[in-house]
């Protein structure tokens, strides 16, 4: 069955990138690529990846051999270039696109990449099923959050990786009293 699982990286006061959308801040930080938490073991289980358009520009101009080769959907309400033919340009609800995510991914799951106040739409829509998140040794502030929204989690397992705290979480739901 398919899974989705926000994997991402946060700092200790709960931000995946600064006010400018910078994410400089998480490649100083010292990390075991093939240790706990490591990508490439996530990834050979994901099948397709959605994130946000401000994740998608950030990794465009940054990271640009990063983006893997697979189905890539990117919620956006912008006119923007695909990077390759594994992307496609998506706007509205989660929910609409569920079966076009879960074909796509062929049995394996969806990673929701980022940003915050779009895994938390997946939350909300009932389409988040885990999150695993790196945290790393500093502390930003102020910037982009985490997770927009109250959501009750159960913590699954947790490692350490050199500078980061490699936590899995299962998303219980929205928090009923927030």
């Amino acid at each position: 069955m398919t899974r989705y699982r926000y994997y991402t990286a946060t700092s200790l006061d709960g931000f995946l990138a600064t006010e400018s959308d910078s994410l400089e801040w998480l490649f100083r930080q010292d990390i075991d690529e093939q240790g706990p938490g490591n990508p490439e073991e996530f990834i050979a289980e994901v099948g397709a990846q959605v994130m946000g358009a401000t994740t998608y520009l950030w990794v465009q101009e940054h990271e640009p051999d990063w983006l893997p080769q697979m189905p890539t959907f990117v919620f956006t309400h912008r006119e923007l270039q695909p990077a390759n033919e594994h992307v496609s340009f998506v706007a509205g609800s989660p929910t609409v696109y569920r079966t076009t995510f879960e074909q796509a991914a062929d049995g394996k799951d969806v990673w929701v990449m980022g940003g915050g106040d779009l895994a938390a739409e997946f939350a909300t829509a009932g389409m988040l099923d885990e999150i695993l998140v790196s945290i790393a040794s500093v502390t930003l502030g102020s910037g982009r959050p985490l997770l927009a929204g109250a959501f009750d989690l159960a913590l699954q397992d947790c490692a350490r990786n050199r500078d980061f705290v490699m936590a899995r979480y299962d998303l219980v739901g929205p928090m009923e009293d927030a």
